[in-house]
Order: structure tokens, then sequence, then C-alpha cells
């Protein structure tokens, strides 16, 4: 499938409480948003004082903080991570590294993926497999991938990245959501080496519930690691999101208890998906995905409860779920879904 959205706006996505509000007046409040795939228990940051806020951010708090990430990630030197306003402004950046040509997203794929690399003037198409990438100088993917979890094997990310060097090209893994996955899937150690081809994008804002603040990563061989940041040019970062981020990425004590809660939560989901009726078919530890005849009917069904979820226009039995913040909003889910198994 070749990418043929449009360039000059960002594609849709959930979080988006206006708008559920707007298409579903009638509906109880306050909504529940499972539209999103970020840990509703957010890391509980303390009182900055107020000078981080009136000055520019400093070089020396940056470089901190790529060192804190560089050990949370387990890349191979803090000169290999750039910190950056989200991982979303890193995208065209990164795609541009390499020049205009075919570039290939393995899919199905968060759909920003396919629009940066056409923003950066590549031509775009949509592959199953890593297998099928062929001549692709680029090659973009995610890992865990969003929106159905799936894994690839470090091997054959590897093997990808060789390939690709051997030609000029470059392979970017969006691990916006490996925080919680498995030790050792991670491509991190890798970008220092195999001739710097790979490029390793790591959100903060998803795991530690702090989306709002904007903070992400690039992992990269030093010489691409110094030409990202060039890119991003100077104070790319907040201040108060420099501290966020190295206070939160060195709480290992935080990082590790959170991981064995949403693990917890999403076997607790996957329960209440089942008794539902719905099929699953994959996810992460912060959102679910499941397949449902008719997933609009669902989605509607959801929303006039209260309850906004993921749909999606390319895949019409579709649904994924983000995880409820509280005893409340599990209580609602589950009987918003009993409620919905009744009437099919």
């Amino acid at each position: 499938m070749v990418f043929s959205g449009g360039l000059d706006r960002p594609l849709r996505h959930g979080g988006d409480l206006a708008a559920a509000r707007r298409l579903f007046p009638g509906a109880p409040q306050p909504f529940i948003d499972l539209s999103t795939g970020i840990n509703p228990h957010p890391y509980r940051l303390p009182r900055f004082p107020a000078d981080l806020f009136e000055r520019l951010p400093s070089p020396a708090a940056a470089a901190d903080l790529a060192a804190v990430a560089a050990r949370a990630y387990g890349a191979p030197l803090a000169a290999c991570v750039v910190p950056a306003p989200g991982t979303q402004i890193l995208l065209p950046l990164v795609a541009g590294l390499v020049s205009p040509g075919r570039a290939a997203v393995v899919s199905p794929a968060y759909g920003e993926l396919a629009r940066a690399a056409a923003l950066a003037g590549h031509d775009v198409t949509s592959v199953r497999d890593i297998a099928a990438a062929g001549d692709a100088r680029l090659v973009l993917l995610g890992n865990p991938n969003n929106p159905d979890g799936r894994l690839f094997a470090r091997a054959d990310l590897i093997g990808l990245a060789e390939n690709l060097h051997a030609h000029g090209g470059l392979l970017v893994v969006d691990e916006a959501f490996m925080d919680a996955g498995a030790a050792g899937t991670s491509l991190a150690g890798e970008v220092g080496r195999k001739g710097g081809s790979i490029i390793v994008l790591r959100s903060f804002g998803k795991f530690f519930g702090l989306a709002g603040i904007r903070l992400g990563f690039a992992l990269a061989a030093p010489p691409l690691a110094a030409r990202i940041a060039a890119r991003l040019g100077p104070w790319a970062v907040s201040g108060p999101a420099l501290a966020a981020g190295a206070k939160a990425l060195a709480d290992q004590t935080w990082i590790d208890k959170t991981r064995r809660r949403l693990a917890k939560s999403t076997e607790r989901l996957d329960g209440m998906l089942t008794a539902a009726g719905l099929t699953g078919l994959g996810g992460t530890s912060l959102f679910r995905l499941v397949r449902v005849a008719g997933a609009n009917k669902l989605f509607r069904h959801l929303g006039r409860a209260g309850i906004v979820v993921r749909i999606f226009t390319e895949h019409p039995d579709w649904v994924r779920f983000g995880l409820p913040a509280g005893e409340s909003a599990w209580r609602r889910l589950q009987n918003a879904l009993a409620a919905f198994r009744r009437g099919r």
C-alpha cells in the first residue's frame, strides 16, 4: 500500500475529549478516556523552583538528562542521546537524515511514521514484514508495535540494519511502548554499532503518564545524534521537562513498581474484554487491541456511556482500549461492556 495521506496536518489520534463531548453530548461525566496508551497513574513530580520556569534551559541540564536517559534506556553513551520536545517532532527530522527515496513502513503502524517519511520527501510504501522492505533506504517500525503490540526479533532487526547500512540506509525503531517491554528486546544498546544505521526513539510521557510535558529521545550513534541535535537547535526542551525527565528516569523503585502494576492492570482488562466476547489481538502493558464485528457500534455504545476508545478506519473491526484510572472507571467499563454483550 502506498501512503497518500495529507502532509499538511497530523493524522487524527486519541485523547481529544472535546471532540468526544461534541459527539456524545448526553454521556455521563466525567468521560473515561481509554483512547490513548498513556499510563493513568502518572509519576508524581516535586515542586520545582520558580527560576526553572523563568530562565532558558541550561546546556548542563540537557547533558545531565542525556546521561540519565542513557543509563535508563541502555544506550552506549550519553553522546548517543538527544532529548527532544516529544518524539513526534523527531520523526520527520530523522526521516530526513536519508536522501529521498523509497521508505518502507512496517504495518499496521502508528500513522505518523508514514506521514513523517513523506514529509521528508520519501516515496512511502506499507509492508507487512521487514522481509518485504526490499530495496528501501529507510525502514520505520514500532517495537512493540502500535496498535497490535507486535514485537520483532532483535536478531532480525539487527540483520535488517546491517543490510540497510550496506547501501546507506537507516532503520528507525519507535520504542514508545518499550518501557514495560520484555528484557532484551530494545535496540537501544545497538545504536552506536552496525555502522550507525539504527535510530531508536523513546517516549517519556506514555509510561510516566506525563504526556503534556512533551519529552522524548532519539538514540543514535554520536555522529547521527549530533546531526539530530543540530536540526532541533538550542533550547529544544524546556527547563521543567529536563528536570522532570532526569528525576523520573532515575527513580528505579517507581519504574519497577509501575511495571508490575501495569502488568496486573492489563491482565484485568484482558479478562473484562474476553468476558464481553471480544477477541484479543495483542497489545502492550498500556493498551489492548481487540476484534469485534462492527467496531463502530461498540465505539458508539461506549461513548454514550461516557467511555472513549480508539477505532481505526482502515480496520473496521478493531478497537483499542487503554487502561482505566481507578475503581469507579473499571466498574463503569465493566458495566458498559456487559450491557453491550447483552445487546448483541
